[in-house]
């Protein structure tokens, strides 16, 4: 009987310091290396792969402990991919529900109507939150990655705020802003007038870039692409200065002058009729929408009050006019 209660008592007492052991390795702060301490969970990665990387990362949390609570609690199976930030103060059990619930950090890029793909690229490559993949990629080889048919990337990008995982790729991003802008881009064409002197959604685009770096003032734009397509018609060079600027390059200097307006480039709508080979910038959904359907007009010309908005003309005298009153005054 003695020994009964012996073995019974032993029993109790292993029990009670396993429940106390479990309670204090679940409860207990873990200490870091540094805090906040970031780690990443690659895709695919089982429980065991994401307790060693965040072992290797500083937290003092051995990776069999992980290993043995996820699976006593379950969860081994329920790891979610993604970057994380931990603070200090965090628990096995709270680092554990992180992880599974997909606590992920994000990182946030916005894409700004009217920007072009060598300005896109620098933002890319300046983020800290990305991995720079597409740094040393030629355009085409881009193109390529992202499964694009276009020979050339300008306006292919929707402008709009993306957020992703810290750590994701660049090309993850342009391949999400891709996608983005086909639906779009297709919709709008669905939409459009339909005696539109466009044979294409890719030359819709390349309106729509026009359109979009033309505008100064958002309740302009319908008319913007309304002169630009009575332009067209009419088989009238386009004659607007940011296709020319386009075609300069990073020789512009900030500065546009007559020689430049001059200067034949496939891009100079002064020296040939009809649109540019590619859009200039990346054009927003308002302008799309607005090159797709432009309201009747007779407006041949427009040019800048000064004020962001656009005194817009018939006839060349009354642009000489307005030339006469709001740009050489």
């Amino acid at each position: 009987m003695r020994t009964f209660k012996f073995v019974l008592l032993a029993v109790l007492l292993a029990f009670v310091t396993a429940i106390a052991s479990v309670s204090w390795f679940t409860a207990r702060h873990l200490p870091m290396r540094s805090d906040p301490t970031q780690f990443s969970i690659p895709s695919g990665a089982s429980l065991r792969m994401a307790a060693q990387v965040i072992e290797s990362a500083g937290i003092d949390l051995p990776a069999w402990q992980l290993v043995m609570l996820g699976r006593a609690m379950g969860r081994s199976a329920k790891i979610k991919a993604g970057s994380y930030e931990v603070e200090g103060g965090i628990t096995a059990l709270e680092l554990l529900d992180k992880l599974t619930r997909g606590d992920v950090t994000q990182g946030e890029l916005v894409l700004v109507e009217g920007k072009n793909f060598r300005q896109l690229r620098a933002l890319l490559n300046a983020h800290p939150d990305l991995a720079h993949d597409t740094q040393h990629l030629t355009d085409a080889r881009i193109l390529t990655l992202l499964g694009a048919k276009e020979a050339h990337p300008e306006g292919l990008f929707f402008p709009d705020t993306y957020l992703f995982n810290k750590g994701s790729s660049d090309i993850d991003v342009l391949r999400r802003a891709y996608r983005a802008m086909q639906p779009k881009l297709a919709a709008a064409w669905e939409r459009r007038e339909t005696t539109l002197p466009v044979k294409t959604p890719y030359e819709l685009l390349i309106m729509a870039s026009i359109v979009e770096k033309e505008t100064g003032l958002p309740a302009d734009r319908p008319q913007v692409a309304a002169v630009f397509v009575n332009r067209l018609r009419r088989q009238m060079p386009l004659q607007t200065d940011p296709t020319v600027i386009y075609g300069l390059g990073e020789r512009f200097d900030g500065n546009l002058r007559k020689v430049d307006l001059l200067t034949d480039t496939p891009w100079n709508t002064y020296t040939r009729v009809g649109l540019p080979p590619t859009p200039i910038a990346m054009p927003g959904l308002a302008s799309l929408q607005a090159a797709a359907n432009p309201p009747p007009s007779d407006m041949l010309y427009f040019v800048a009050r000064g004020d962001g908005s656009s005194q817009f003309s018939a006839t060349l005298d009354e642009h000489n006019s307005a030339v006469a009153r709001y740009q050489k005054r």
